[in-house]
């Protein structure tokens, strides 16, 4: 193990970082369209709207940070169901898989407290609430059918985008797109995770734990179906890499190739 911290710790903090600035995005944006004294909020009264525009900011964020140097180098996955599910396809090594998940729970907590260092009590205010996740109004049942629902359809893309040579490339560009359209309409459900680390980050912060569980489980059953359904289909090519941007002057971790000249969308 200490050999592996040693010869792969730049992808491990990578991971930590990663889901560190979107744990800060997520709660910068949070802020300016929950908060009572935001005047985006006074000014966008229809809870809809607010949703959308939170949908494509953070749609934007996973787009930027897939297709930045840091996500470029660790695969850009932010989320151990991500990971976990690649460990099941045979894509990454055990050791690997324990180290990005560990870098992600401490990215994610770490990008929290740092926005509470930065925003300090504002992020308290019930309506943003370190921008927790939480089942809505309709109970626990539906959140967790919508975290499944919504983890096995993002990760079904993922294989299928990221396996395909013509459009691997655009994988991200999936990804971010998805984010905001679950934002925008799947968030009253479920509070829109798909994410262990992330709802992590935040529940640390806010030492709010009710229905944590919903947020652990359901992204890595919903994302294992994923592939299982993947694997069985005779249609579909084999899967590539873990990586959601492989073509890039980075070396890769998972499959051992060296950096590769880019191609197609590189930025």
């Amino acid at each position: 193990m200490f050999h592996t911290l040693r010869q792969n710790w730049p992808e491990y903090l990578s991971e930590a970082v990663l889901l560190g600035l979107f744990m800060l995005s997520a709660s910068s944006f949070g802020l300016l369209l929950e908060h009572p004294g935001s005047p985006v909020r006074a000014a966008l009264g229809e809870p809809f709207a607010r949703r959308a525009l939170m949908g494509v900011a953070m749609g934007l964020t996973a787009i930027a940070l897939i297709y930045s140097p840091l996500g470029k180098r660790s695969g850009a996955h932010m989320n151990p169901a991500v990971t976990l599910t690649y460990l099941h396809l045979g894509k990454v090594r055990a050791r690997d898989a324990s180290c990005y998940v560990a870098a992600q729970f401490m990215g994610g907590a770490a990008g929290m407290g740092l926005a509470t260092l930065v925003f300090g009590r504002l992020l308290a205010e019930p309506s943003v609430n370190y921008v927790v996740t939480q089942p809505g109004a309709r109970g626990v049942a539906p959140a967790f059918l919508a975290e499944f629902a919504i983890s096995l359809v993002l990760m079904s893309v993922v294989l299928r985008v990221s396996s395909s040579p013509r459009i691997a490339n655009y994988t991200g560009l999936f990804a971010g797109a998805l984010v905001a359209l679950y934002i925008t309409f799947e968030a009253p459900l479920s509070g829109m995770s798909m994410n262990p680390a992330r709802s992590f980050g935040s529940a640390f912060c806010a030492s709010s734990w009710m229905d944590f569980w919903v947020y652990l489980t359901a992204p890595l059953l919903g994302m294992g179906a994923a592939a299982l359904l993947y694997t069985r289909s005779r249609r579909m090519p084999p899967v590539h890499c873990a990586k959601l941007h492989h073509d890039n002057p980075y070396r890769c971790i998972f499959c051992g190739a060296d950096a590769a000249p880019p191609r197609g969308l590189t930025s």
